[in-house]
């Protein structure tokens, strides 16, 4: 039966398939090579240099990245192989990079104290600079420092870009505000931007809210080293004409410990269109709750909060839940009240998973999901 699949059938199954799989079903028949090695197979396409056996890439990858036009790549940096075979497929990409639409990269497991990621971020600057087709980049799983340089390349290389988040985990922040104008300017298409809170400005605001920019959908700010702490407020009065011009903008925010407590009410604007929140502060975060009630209710759509149990948070949590109806997600890792629970359950029609636990649990705890 397998023999008698159309082609277009045995596409949508190999396009499914790891590396390895797909080199045992080019070796099958004719009609399976036909298949395996078809351009649709490769339009989107995941390479895990961690799961793929050392030295056991299908030879015919480097000729099928012609085909490539979306790519996630996965390797593990602590593994000298896996870091070799990731920069060794960059490299190569490169070559063929002005056929590339996206390209997302993740760092699976532990990073060396040894490795500063220098082998990638060169790699990626080699693709960037010929990517002139590229439209997304996704760098925020890469737990190394972003430089103005990699920012700049993207700017010259990558005119048409649509998406870049550089809002990685990282104890530095080298992108200045400056090279983020820069790129406004050579990408006129930009309509969702990751960055550190270090890296905005009013100026990078006021260029998003210029008459004929673009419209803009999504800003993720990270909060997460010293210069994000260190960086200058942003006024309410910027928040207020950037949503003017964009309506549809949503913002996500994460806030880390390292912001101290008068640095997350300066973060914390009323005319901010939050709609993601994850709170992970070493303060207070009853506070922030209370204002994010009174403030976001309309946008709020995801909340999440690692903090300690109290009875002030469960009374925060329960106006929340009363005044954010339009909420999709709450997770509080803490264990809370029942009214707290119910409060949730009962003001939020739309809510799809939350973890509330009644009780300390093992952890990780695993959200509840609702139909």
């Amino acid at each position: 039966m397998a023999e008698q699949l159309p082609e277009e059938v045995l596409v949508l199954i190999f396009r499914c398939l790891p590396l390895r799989d797909r080199a045992t079903a080019a070796s099958v028949c004719r009609a399976w090579a036909t298949a395996a090695t078809s351009s649709a197979v490769w339009h989107d396409t995941n390479i895990s240099c961690d799961c793929e056996q050392e030295g056991m890439l299908p030879s015919y990858l480097y000729t099928y990245l012609d085909y490539v036009h979306n790519l996630r790549l996965e390797y593990e940096p602590s593994r000298k192989m896996s870091r070799r075979v990731a920069t060794e497929l960059l490299i190569a990409l490169a070559d063929r990079a002005p056929r590339l639409r996206g390209l997302r990269l993740e760092c699976r497991g532990e990073k060396p104290l040894f490795d500063a990621g220098r082998d990638i971020l060169d790699a990626v600057h080699t693709v960037c600079r010929n990517a002139c087709e590229l439209r997304h980049l996704n760098l925020r799983c890469l737990p190394f420092t972003l430089d103005d340089k990699l920012v700049q390349q993207v700017a010259r290389g990558c005119p048409q870009l649509r998406s870049i988040f550089l809002d990685n985990h990282t104890l530095v922040d080298s992108v200045r505000p400056s090279s983020v104008l820069e790129l406004l300017e050579a990408c006129p298409h930009l309509r969702a931007l990751g960055l550190h809170l270090a890296s905005l400005s009013c100026a990078v605001l006021q260029v998003l809210a210029a008459p004929g920019r673009a419209p803009f959908g999504l800003l993720a700010l990270q909060c997460s080293c010293p210069e994000d702490a260190r960086a200058s407020p942003v006024p309410n009065e910027s928040w207020a004409a950037l949503r003017c011009r964009h309506p549809g903008l949503a913002v996500e925010l994460e806030l880390e410990p390292v912001l101290p407590a008068d640095c997350v009410t300066r973060v914390l604007q009323p005319a901010v269109p939050v709609t993601v929140l994850r709170l992970n502060l070493s303060g207070d975060s009853v506070g922030p709750v209370y204002f994010v009630a009174h403030h976001y209710a309309t946008t709020l759509r995801v909340l999440e909060v690692r903090t300690s149990a109290s009875l002030e948070l469960d009374a925060a949590l329960q106006e929340l839940a009363a005044r954010c109806s339009g909420l999709h997600e709450i997770h509080c890792f803490c264990v809370v009240k029942p009214s707290v629970l119910g409060a949730f359950r009962a003001h939020c029609p739309h809510l799809r998973s939350y973890t509330l636990k009644l009780k300390s649990e093992p952890h990780p705890w695993q959200p509840t999901l609702l139909k």
